[in-house]
């Protein structure tokens, strides 16, 4: 959904405003607000935010963040999981964990609601890309499909069990196929 009002607002007066929720997001001087997750949206975002700390977190090498506001390229961002490499992360002086992140991630990724725009996501993913993350992927639940987005490639996308997700170099020992990532969906009793 994009908000206008009469006076466009710039980026920095975009960034006075005080958060919402759900979350608005800046691209190109329009306001567009973010459809609010819902059960499988949040599902597949704890496990990963969960799985790839896990695996990134006790080595320093990444830290991933549920919808972290992320300003760059004259935009400001709210990836679903924004994942950066540890000697990237924004600190304070005395060395604590700065609350502004000016700087795209170093892996980007978005889970499709079913009201979102896959369109205006991808586009998301690409300014990402464009401003130098190394890897974004598209998760859409209700098609149990992945598209993997890498710079100067054109995208890959997976939808068999099987297929292994391709990670960025800093999270090889990550491993998550197709299956692994919908299995987080499905209720054991």
């Amino acid at each position: 959904m994009v908000q206008t009002s009469t006076k466009p607002l710039t980026l920095e007066e975009f960034l006075q405003q005080p958060e919402t929720k759900p979350a608005r997001e800046y691209i190109d001087g329009h306001i567009i607000q973010k459809p609010m997750p819902q059960g499988q949206h949040r599902t597949i975002q704890g496990e990963m935010v969960t799985v790839i700390n896990l695996v990134t977190k006790p080595t320093n090498l990444a830290w991933a963040f549920p919808e972290l506001r992320c300003t760059f390229g004259g935009r400001s961002i709210i990836p679903d999981v924004a994942m950066f490499q540890w000697s990237r992360l924004p600190t304070n002086e005395d060395g604590t964990l700065a609350n502004a992140f000016n700087a795209a991630p170093d892996w980007t990724i978005e889970i499709l609601s079913p009201e979102q725009s896959v369109t205006r996501v991808t586009s998301n993913i690409l300014h990402c890309v464009h401003h130098g993350t190394q890897m974004g992927w598209l998760i859409d639940p209700n098609e149990q499909l992945i598209q993997i987005f890498q710079p100067n490639q054109l995208p890959t996308s997976l939808e068999l069990p099987e297929d292994a997700l391709t990670v960025p170099n800093f999270a090889q020992a990550l491993q998550l196929t197709v299956s692994s990532v919908f299995g987080w969906l499905r209720v054991q009793l």
